[in-house]
């Protein structure tokens, strides 16, 4: 039988195009007077584009010490093999209605369960608020009897860098590592170093200005350096398998 990380890693592959974010690419330029509740608004209406819940699969709501949570169960899941899943939104924004269409897709594909959760955003906290709350529900899922080696992390974009971050985080703490983890677009480098952001500019569908912007919320005084703000500069030997996809051409 195909291990807990071929079967995901598989369909991860193949089914990525389920978080590829069908809006429009708004060019209006962001700045430090962009209002982060307004595009929290606009987040949660374009997710209605995604569609409805792909049939056969349950919602459970709850609350890990404080965090919104819930479960995307599968008919027949077994119970002790989880995808963790951490939502992307530029760290100022994303939720578990947001990302539960999409995810509950990978859920469907794959037959495997997925807890997801909504972490404190910036501006309003900084890090390393996002990344607490990531270790603190990782921490409660091991405490409820799930083996490390039975848990994938998965994420996009801002939640495909804290997948990263977060393991460094368990790595450096001594902390049990998951079986596997899977980085969709993860936004790695908050310094923005990259040639990519200028020879994209064009076609990347984040307005101008919107990483500049997001990076400073999220890092706060923190220097955006910081291998659990930017994973790109942290050592990630030892870490478990992990697929890191991206694409060239939107």
């Amino acid at each position: 039988m195909p291990s807990l990380k071929s079967r995901l890693f598989c369909f991860m592959l193949n089914n990525s195009h389920l978080l590829r974010f069908q809006l429009k690419k708004r060019k209006t330029a962001w700045d430090f007077n962009t209002s982060i509740p307004l595009f929290r608004q606009e987040c949660e209406k374009g997710a209605a584009r995604f569609g409805k819940l792909p049939g056969g699969i349950k919602i459970e709501p709850l609350t890990i010490n404080g965090i919104k949570a819930e479960w995307l169960l599968p008919a027949g899941a077994v119970q002790d093999k989880t995808i963790f899943f951490i939502h992307g939104g530029g760290y100022v924004s994303g939720s578990c209605s947001d990302h539960r269409a999409p995810v509950a897709k990978f859920v469907k594909g794959s037959g495997i369960r997925a807890l997801l959760f909504e972490y404190r955003l910036a501006p309003e906290h900084p890090f390393p608020a996002a990344m607490e709350d990531t270790l603190k529900a990782y921490c409660w899922l091991l405490e409820q009897g799930v083996a490390s080696d039975h848990v994938v992390f998965a994420g996009d974009s801002a939640g495909g860098g804290l997948v990263l971050a977060t393991l460094l985080a368990l790595k450096d703490k001594g902390l049990p590592l998951p079986a596997a983890a899977v980085a969709l677009s993860p936004w790695t480098d908050l310094k923005l170093t990259g040639e990519s952001h200028r020879t994209n500019a064009g076609v990347c569908l984040s307005p101008p200005g919107m990483s500049a912007v997001c990076s400073k919320y999220y890092a706060g005084g923190n220097d955006p350096g910081l291998p659990y703000i930017s994973p790109l500069y942290g050592d990630l030997r030892g870490l478990p398998p992990t697929l890191i996809y991206d694409e060239t051409t939107l």
